[in-house]
């Protein structure tokens, strides 16, 4: 069985990550979506805050399963027994970063590869600091995230 790995922090998961998603389902046997602790971003959003927003948006894909992390990204990976990790980009400065990471984790583990999807022109612009930026200042980020996520954040803001 084909296992791919998409980590990210997901602060919240918007309509750009469910695109990659989307398409990344079609190309491995089981999605695992790896849901990353990550605190040194100060996340709005508890980790189980995070993976239940991610499971709701996922639930109608059934090849997928959503777990935190709080490990090495390629520890991880092994862990799960993926063999394949997928990342989206947006832009040329993700590439850079990507780059850079691909080149990192090829040292650490050079039997699993990563995979880039693009993402769609619709969601390029599209990033979770951005999306909750809007919020706080009270724009509207109905075009960038799902509903629930839309009623969680402005929750979250407004308290």
């Amino acid at each position: 069985m084909r296992i791919g790995l998409y980590p990210g922090t997901f602060d919240p998961i918007t309509n750009g990550h469910t695109d990659i998603i989307g398409r990344a389902v079609k190309l491995v046997d089981k999605l695992v979506i790896g849901v990353a602790c990550n605190p040194g971003k100060g996340p709005t959003f508890s980790l189980d805050e995070r993976v239940e927003m991610i499971v709701e948006q996922t639930a109608h894909l059934g090849n997928i399963e959503v777990r935190p992390f709080s490990s090495l990204l390629m520890h991880f990976a092994e862990e799960i027994g993926a063999s394949v990790i997928i990342r989206g980009l947006r832009a040329v400065a993700d590439f850079e970063y990507e780059f850079q990471m691909t080149a990192m984790n090829q040292q650490l583990n050079r039997d699993i590869e990563t995979v880039f999807l693009m993402a769609d022109p619709r969601h390029q612009a599209i990033a979770s600091r951005l999306v909750k930026e809007i919020a706080q200042l009270g724009g509207s980020i109905r075009p960038f995230v799902a509903e629930s996520v839309e009623k969680r954040l402005l929750a979250k803001v407004r308290s």
